[in-house]
């Protein structure tokens, strides 16, 4: 029996939005209007495509991309977190389930030296075209109208688990680490000795008590534990397993 982290990326491992940053790369560090006006809520995989595009014509290269990803900030404490699951892999294992993509969460977690931490990373995928722009594409389709049309993250989850139990791997223990609103969904397959640990101040907080205040909702199984530093985190995972404490 092991422990699952799952862990958002943007304002949860980072202390940014990635797609956002990335607009530092550019020389005016800013889009013209055709294209920041060009998003369509819930097709912002479809939008950072165009972003990409854009960087790509302003002979931004690859590398002055990665450069500037790998300054993001990551969230207080999470190094800490992170450092100590990795210690920890015969009793923790960790995934990623995010809007980022693929280029992006693999540039920041190798230039940090925390890649060994994590097994596995669910995102939009990215690579570069024949002209050498980075080119962004949808994780997979779906049929959950709750989530945006590239990535449900409940979806994602719960095939990982189940090809996790055809492997004869069980979870004694899931701590669910989020922040945004596309993090509410995979909440409800989270049992009853499971973690939710949403950021304090942010849209996944603020729907999770929603959601608990409003009678006939489907109530959320799993303990709800809010967090400000990656320290928060760690000190319930060791608080609620087997995991050394020193």
């Amino acid at each position: 029996m092991k422990i699952l982290m799952v862990f958002d990326f943007d304002h949860t491992v980072v202390d940014e939005n990635s797609d956002t940053w990335v607009l530092r790369c550019l020389p005016e560090q800013t889009l013209p209007d055709s294209v920041k006006n060009s998003y369509r809520k819930g097709f912002w995989t479809e939008y950072m495509g165009r972003v990409m595009n854009y960087i790509g014509e302003q002979e931004v290269s690859p590398d002055r991309v990665r450069s500037v990803m790998e300054t993001i900030p990551f969230t207080a404490g999470m190094t800490d977190l992170l450092t100590f699951i990795s210690e920890n892999k015969g009793i923790i294992d960790c995934i990623v389930i995010s809007d980022s993509n693929t280029l992006f969460i693999e540039w920041i977690l190798r230039a940090s030296g925390l890649q060994a931490a994590v097994d596995k990373v669910f995102t939009n995928s990215a690579k570069l075209n024949e002209l050498g722009y980075i080119e962004v594409q949808c994780y997979h389709s779906h049929d959950c109208d709750r989530c945006p049309v590239n990535l449900c993250k409940r979806k994602v989850l719960e095939l990982y688990l189940n090809g996790q139990s055809d492997a004869g791997v069980e979870y004694e223990r899931i701590f669910y680490v989020g922040d945004g609103g596309n993090d509410l969904c995979p909440t409800s397959c989270l049992r009853g000795h499971d973690v939710v640990m949403p950021r304090k101040g942010y849209t996944l907080e603020k729907l999770l008590a929603k959601m608990e205040g409003q009678e006939g909702s489907s109530p959320l199984r799993a303990e709800n534990i809010a967090w400000s530093s990656g320290t928060d985190i760690l000190r319930e995972l060791k608080s609620h397993s087997c995991v050394p404490t020193v």
